[in-house]
């Protein structure tokens, strides 16, 4: 399945739905409403009025934490309520609810809001050799030791087609091209042979740097804080591939532009570090909840850094990851500042 949360607008208000991508891609393709869906569904099945409206908000919830935390319950009512509605047909839900949409005519949500933790690694071995030398420095013997991560702020993930704001504090934006994986089950010490199986999906994710913040910030030893997170700095999106539908996540192809123009052009087989490598890693004496992200790191060439190239107010990325889709983000000048850049 390829799940995304989404908004729409009436006279009554903004409302939030979790939708299938039943065709197309998420900017020109169908979407069924999930939770309208179900509706259909439980009708046809008698359940009662009263009855649907007890059992809607548990196992057919508008948003993707909120699905992924239901496990298989939500699932199963989900794949099922979608089959009957692709069969069957129906526009309308019992209370009169649009069951199916035009990509076009929704506002795409980030791929994921409030995920218990964000962790974002490095698993790229080319990434790392083209940026340190830029350093004056070698890779650290330890990165080939063990899969380390940071921890962005949850609050700050942006979604497909929002312009990102130069953060005040900045002048130097960079991109970064990474995808990520999505935890579907709870879990501590979790083995590397029996990893795999607490993923619930994959999405695109780039992960925006501040890079002259970042670089001043990790001469502490800490960080990056502010080099990574401000307004919709960490991009997801546009959609939550299911794991069952990616059959071999490092084997998928990854293009990154910039105005059209290719700035990266690599694979997934390039993780040195793997998903189940980092799951087990960070699980290690350490709970993990469904619902947490974890970033695969910066591709090969996926950043300007690496090329020597920076962001420009105005600039169109586009991530594209096989199999999963193409997330779009332009960025803009910061507003505060009367449409400049920033100070650092």
């Amino acid at each position: 399945m390829k799940l995304l949360q989404f908004a729409t607008s009436s006279h009554l208000g903004r409302h939030q739905h979790l939708g299938a991508l039943v065709d197309g891609t998420a900017d020109g393709g169908t979407v069924v409403d999930l939770t309208a869906a179900a509706r259909v569904l439980l009708a046809r099945e008698h359940v009662s009025v009263a009855g649907i409206d007890a059992l809607i908000p548990a196992l057919a919830p508008s948003t993707m934490l909120a699905f992924i935390e239901g496990g298989e319950r939500t699932r199963g009512l989900a794949e099922r309520a979608l089959d009957e509605v692709l069969t069957v047909g129906d526009e309308r839900d019992p209370q009169g609810a649009q069951v199916r949409y035009a990509a076009s005519d929704i506002e795409i949500l980030p791929a994921i809001t409030q995920p218990p933790m964000l962790r974002d690694f490095m698993a790229f071995e080319k990434h790392l050799l083209n940026v340190f030398p830029k350093l004056g420095r070698e890779i650290p013997d330890e990165w080939y030791r063990r899969p380390v991560y940071y921890k962005g702020n949850t609050a700050s993930i942006g979604a497909h087609n929002q312009d990102v704001e130069f953060p005040a504090y900045t002048e130097q934006l960079d991109m970064e091209f990474e995808f990520a994986a999505i935890l579907g089950r709870d879990g501590t010490d979790i083995a590397e042979g029996r990893a795999l199986d607490h993923i619930f999906g994959y999405t695109v994710y780039n992960d925006l740097s501040a890079r002259a913040i970042q670089t001043q910030e990790m001469t502490v030893g800490l960080g990056p804080a502010k080099g990574k997170d401000f307004h919709h700095g960490h991009v997801l999106g546009p959609v939550v591939v299911t794991a069952d539908d990616v059959p071999d996540p490092y084997a998928l192809a990854m293009t990154g532009t910039v105005n059209g123009e290719i700035w990266t052009d690599t694979s997934s087989s390039d993780m040195t570090w793997r998903f189940e490598q980092m799951i087990s890693y960070a699980s290690m004496a350490e709970p993990l909840r469904a619902g947490e992200v974890f970033g695969s790191g910066t591709a090969g060439d996926g950043s300007g850094a690496e090329l020597g190239r920076w962001l420009e107010p105005g600039d169109v990325m586009e991530f594209t990851v096989e199999g999963i889709g193409t997330l779009r983000n332009r960025v803009i000048a910061n507003r505060e500042r009367g449409g400049q850049h920033g100070t650092a």
